[in-house]
């Protein structure tokens, strides 16, 4: 008798516990705790480790700042001013582009919304793999590939599109155009649908016109929007490593001209085995994108101050 009143007052206690408002917290975030620890903090803590270490298969031995002190070489670099220029031409396009574009596409005036909606989103459903394969066939060198031929008819003389560090650059920065200006339409849409349209209305009795409408609304109610897709954006640009790799079919480029940060990760620390050196590229680019995201979000983001009215 008196065992079966322990179990009860036992089950009673877990019960109550599962129902609990003050346990339900922890148990609806600790997916994502467990996830975090799994797939993040515990990867980077084992990066950091190996980027003092020499890891070669079989035999791990520590050495100090020897990968850091390497690390500071012109291929790297050059790896740097690759990432850093691709990431400033495509946050000019990929920030104003899609948002003025998104206007147009809000706009009560606009006709077939949802068609050129689906138009501009499509390229964001297509492999990054098949896209640089594509982009590949058509900025060829050979004097058959399809933009050569289009020059060839107009009386210009064909180009080597990937051979030369200029025009391989215009080629990268136009497949990430294609590639992500509809997912950044979509986030500027959504801020969009979001602003009151009494506002507007209000400002067209004042006789505010178009621009100042644009101005004095649009982009101070588009503020977290645009700060989000400029962090994204800035993360993406310095990661990106697959279209560069799709457009020369491997991680090799003439004299370097399409190497990217990651690119050199890939190469250092898969292709020749250095897992310890490529984990201080990891760890370097970790802290370079921090650095530009803390400054970035200090002066444009959730850091600066909003004036009090």
């Amino acid at each position: 008798m008196e065992a079966s009143r322990r179990q009860g007052v036992r089950k009673q206690k877990k019960r109550s516990l599962l129902y609990s408002q003050n346990a339900a917290p922890y148990f609806f975030i600790f997916p994502f705790i467990l996830s975090f620890l799994i797939f993040f903090a515990y990867p980077v803590a084992t990066t950091v480790i190996m980027s003092f270490q020499e890891v070669l298969p079989g035999q791990t031995t520590f050495i100090g700042l020897d990968n850091y002190k390497e690390l500071w070489n012109p291929t790297f670099l050059t790896a740097i001013r690759n990432s850093t220029v691709y990431t400033l031409l495509t946050l000019i396009i990929l920030i104003p582009v899609p948002l003025v574009l998104a206007v147009f596409l809000n706009s009560k005036l606009m006709f077939a919304k949802n068609f050129f909606r689906s138009v501009t989103f499509i390229p964001a459903l297509t492999s990054v793999v098949v896209a640089g394969m594509i982009f590949r066939l058509i900025f060829g060198g050979q004097d058959g590939a399809l933009l050569n031929s289009i020059l060839t008819n107009f009386g210009m003389e064909p180009k080597a599109w990937l051979n030369h560090g200029g025009t391989s650059m215009f080629v990268l920065v136009v497949l990430a155009t294609w590639k992500w200006m509809g997912i950044n339409i979509l986030y500027f849409l959504a801020g969009l649908q979001n602003i009151p349209r009494e506002l507007y209305e209000s400002a067209e009795v004042d006789g505010a016109t178009t621009a100042r409408k644009f101005y004095h609304i649009t982009l101070p109610l588009l503020k977290p929007i645009s700060i989000y897709v400029f962090t994204i954006s800035i993360y993406g640009g310095f990661s990106m490593f697959a279209e560069s790799y799709m457009l020369y079919g491997s991680n090799r480029s003439p004299n370097n001209i399409g190497l990217t940060i990651v690119g050199y990760l890939y190469q250092k620390g898969i292709e020749q085995n250095n897992l310890g050196f490529g984990s201080a590229v990891g760890i370097a680019l970790l802290v370079i994108t921090l650095i530009i995201t803390l400054i970035q979000l200090k002066f444009f983001g959730m850091f600066k101050k909003e004036e009090q009215g």
